[in-house]
Formats: structure tokens, C-alpha cells, sequence
């Protein structure tokens, strides 16, 4: 039996015991830390690893921790433990598979009884009536998972699905769809997963990994130096060396100044295509290009058309809705 599910158990018995134990199972989320790397003058933005047993299981005792609480009193009331159960897991939409992991974990980690049968894959594009998963066991189990499990799997595959439409809308182009940090507070190495199961890239996991210098860190540089990005830039090298260093342009004289300074990359922020243009000629040869700045599925593919080496999207993972998908339980 694993430990939440001697929790379950145990809640089922004694409810109201419940608070003091159920805290000591509680952790944060582990991240996995994302890399970026230089292959002779490129960077590369890697796709995350798969979740791990231990994320998993973590974020998932989590979700059932704040869901199920002191006990699921109307499962409780209402089906005898006796009662056994199939469940149907289906799509009811077009849509990019991703978390079933995660929901395969809420019900086994209520019931070692509980048995799937996974119809379908993480990163699989699946249509309406499309089966995931059929889970059979324990009907309380299925009962006091189930929106967990669908919890993780609809917005997973909101993410997934939404970052898998901007990569359709640039292919034939050089540009990369990359994620930002603008994630759903302890959901980021999920959502970012999911990212990935959509075909898209992911761009720094934190602010640890990378050195982004943004218009705020330049406003907070500009009363002390006359020129904030050659200082920027030049600090950052000094103090992180091993970390790769891009900077944030609104303009194309601060490109210019982001060159001469030598930045690896420049985060063309709000540019028009003209101007994209430009700026990616400018720095062809000399530091790789990322375009941001409100763009959406009605603009991206001109945005990628004008040459830019990396699109960020923060509507991945800010402004992705939840996909519509069933549990319905067979009669």
C-alpha cells in the first residue's frame, strides 16, 4: 500500500484525525533544472525531461491532500467500500494529450486495487470520443480522484494543445516556440512539461539558469551609468560567466548597444515585423534573436516570418484553457 493510500484509509476510519497526518506528507513540487547550452556559437533552448516518479507523486499528493481534506464525506455517505467500479477517461474535443501521468497517479495512489488501461500518450493528438484511460477498482477511489485526475489532465493538455497550434502556425519557418515564466504559481515544471508535449521549446526554468536583462533592470541601472546595457551586460559576464546572457530591446539603437556589448541573445520586445526585420539583420552573425510581446495565433506566423530564431509565448501557460474531457463511470 503506498503512504497516501494508507492515508486514505486512514481518513475513511478517522476522519476528523486527519489535519495532523496528512500534513507530514506534504512537499513541494522538485523542479528538474532546465538547461541552456552553446553548440559553437548557438544556443539551444532543450526540451524538458519527462516528469519524474518522484514529481509525480509529489504533486499529486498535493492535489488529493487539498482536495479531499478531512474525508470525501459524500463518498463516504453514500457508496459502501465494497463497491467496485469501471471509469472511463475520453476526450470530448480535439486536443494534445498531456498529464496522464498524473491522473493515473491520483487513483493509484488512493487504492493499490485500482487498474488502468492507458489508451493514449502524453504528446498524442487525439479527437472527440478518443478514450484515454479506462480505470477499474475501488469505487471510492475513483469517486475521490476524479476530479483530481482531470484536474491535471485538462489543464495539462490546455497547455499542450494551445502550444502545439503556435508550432503549426510557424512551421516552414526558423523559429522556435519557447514558454516564459508566466505560470500558474507551483505548476511550472508541469505546465512547462506540457509545453513540450505540445512541440513547443522551454525558455529559462527559472531566474537562476539564465541572465535575462529586462527594461527594469536597466531603468534601475540608468541614474548610475550613462550606457545601462553595456553595463548590464558586461556586469552579468563578470558575475556569471558560465551563464549565457540575453537582454530585452524595445528599440534598434538598443540592439546596436546589445551588440557591441556582445550579448548572446536579444529579446526583441513589441517589434513590428519592419522592424523585426531590421533588427535580424543586424544581428545576423552575431547574436540570436527571440521576438515577444503580445503576440497570438493571428500574428505569430508574420512575427516568425521575418526571421527570428525564437518566438515566446506566454499565453502557453498563462491564458490556456482547460480541455474538455470526461470521467464517466460504465453501468
Amino acid at each position: 500500500m503506498t503512504k497516501f493510500a494508507e492515508l486514505w484509509e486512514f481518513t475513511v476510519r478517522k476522519p476528523a484525525a486527519f489535519d495532523a497526518y496528512s500534513f507530514s506528507l506534504l512537499s513541494s513540487v522538485s523542479i528538474s533544472v532546465f538547461c541552456v547550452f552553446i553548440s559553437g556559437y548557438f544556443l539551444h533552448f532543450e526540451r524538458m525531461e519527462p516528469l519524474a516518479a518522484a514529481e509525480i507523486k509529489r504533486a499529486v499528493e498535493l492535489a488529493l491532500t487539498e482536495d479531499i481534506g478531512s474525508g470525501d464525506v459524500t463518498t463516504i455517505a453514500t457508496v459502501p467500500a465494497t463497491t467496485t467500479a469501471t471509469a472511463v477517461m475520453a476526450a470530448r474535443e480535439p486536443l494534445v494529450i498531456a498529464g496522464l501521468a498524473l491522473a493515473e497517479a491520483a487513483f493509484r495512489q488512493l487504492s493499490s486495487e485500482v487498474k488502468i488501461v492507458s489508451n493514449a500518450r502524453d504528446g498524442d493528438s487525439v479527437g472527440p470520443g478518443n478514450v484515454l484511460l479506462t480505470v477499474s477498482g475501488p469505487a471510492r477511489a475513483l469517486l475521490a480522484a476524479e476530479r483530481v485526475s482531470l484536474n491535471f489532465v485538462q489543464r495539462l493538455s490546455g497547455v499542450a494543445t494551445l502550444a502545439s497550434q503556435f508550432v503549426q502556425a510557424v512551421k516552414g519557418t526558423r523559429a522556435q516556440i519557447l514558454d516564459t515564466r508566466k505560470t500558474t504559481p507551483g505548476w511550472r515544471r508541469l505546465e512547462k512539461y506540457a509545453v513540450t508535449c505540445g512541440g513547443g521549446h522551454n525558455h529559462r526554468m527559472g531566474l537562476y539558469d539564465m541572465v535575462l536583462i529586462k527594461d527594469n533592470h536597466l531603468a534601475a541601472l540608468s541614474r548610475e551609468v550613462s550606457d545601462p546595457v553595456a553595463a548590464a551586460i558586461q556586469r552579468a559576464r563578470a558575475q556569471f560567466p558560465q551563464l549565457k546572457v540575453e537582454i530585452e530591446a524595445d528599440n534598434l539603437e538598443q540592439v546596436d548597444k546589445a551588440l557591441n556589448a556582445g550579448v548572446d541573445l536579444i529579446l526583441l520586445d513589441n517589434m513590428n515585423p519592419v522592424q523585426l526585420r531590421l533588427a535580424v539583420q543586424k544581428c545576423k552573425g552575431r547574436a540570436q534573436t527571440e521576438a515577444s510581446g503580445g503576440i497570438n495565433l493571428a500574428s505569430v506566423r508574420a512575427v516568425a516570418e521575418a526571421g527570428v530564431d525564437f518566438v515566446s509565448v506566454g499565453a502557453l501557460t498563462h491564458s490556456a484553457r482547460a480541455m474538455d474531457i470526461g470521467l464517466d463511470f460504465q453501468l
